[in-house]
């Protein structure tokens, strides 16, 4: 039986990436919505898809006044995981889950871009985020915010630079900070879309981002897709 997933874009080239081939396998309709079409979309019944997966974008989840379809995307949020509902974020989308949860959601103190491993909390062990703990790959990190870890959520991983690098909620909920949807072809258009973040990061370039990537995405892609794969399944258990 076919399964519909929504995914919410806020930049076309962040998009599900080594994640749309495995929810194909699993039967999985996938339909892209951009966010800034939001306020324009009050028919669709964001309850009804099985699963939601709201992607990253280069602006704050607090940034509300300056882009209103967040406010749209935040009840959305609210109300699937009110009703535990599966529902991803990565990246901004893991700030918004953070937020519709009541969690502070602010400019950290450094930017984290490039590669680096995470480190799983006793609980991320015992997880499908096992398939990414730091003996098995690299992953991409691309953010400058950062979020406090929601009342009743499972922190399930760290990094060097920021404590809260993923969190699940409820039965079925995912929030990622970091970037496990990225494929190597795929990033190539990230150093076009981000090329003015790159430029003005210090001790970061483009060469740099693409040889770490030469380095590291064929392991994460193969990594991320067990990871994928497992944490699907386990909601049809």
């Amino acid at each position: 039986m076919t399964k519909n997933a929504i995914a919410i874009t806020h930049v076309t080239f962040e998009d599900l990436g080594s994640l749309n081939q495995v929810l194909d396998r699993q039967g999985y309709h996938v339909t892209y919505n951009k966010a800034v079409d939001l306020v324009d979309l009050d028919k669709i019944d964001f309850l009804y898809p099985d699963l939601v997966i709201i992607l990253g974008g280069p602006i704050g989840a607090y940034d509300e006044r300056d882009y209103p379809f967040l406010t749209k995307e935040l009840h959305i949020l609210e109300q699937r995981l009110a009703a535990n509902l599966p529902t991803i974020g990565i990246c901004l989308g893991a700030q918004l889950m953070a937020r519709a949860l009541g969690a502070r959601v602010y400019p950290g103190g450094v930017k984290e871009i490039g590669w680096a491993p995470i480190e799983l909390s006793d609980a991320g062990q015992k997880s499908p985020l096992n398939y990414l703990a730091k003996e098995h790959t690299a992953v991409l990190h691309w953010h400058g915010d950062t979020f406090d870890l929601p009342d009743g959520a499972t922190h399930l991983a760290s990094s060097s630079k920021y404590n809260n690098q993923a969190f699940s909620w409820g039965e079925c909920s995912l929030a990622l900070q970091f970037h496990p949807e990225v494929t190597a072809a795929g990033l190539e258009h990230w150093f076009v879309g981000h090329a003015s973040e790159i430029s003005s990061t210090p001790d970061l370039s483009v060469a740099k981002l693409r040889r770490d990537t030469a380095m590291f995405a064929q392991k994460l892609e193969s990594q991320a897709t067990l990871f994928w794969e497992t944490w699907l399944k386990e909601l049809q258990l």
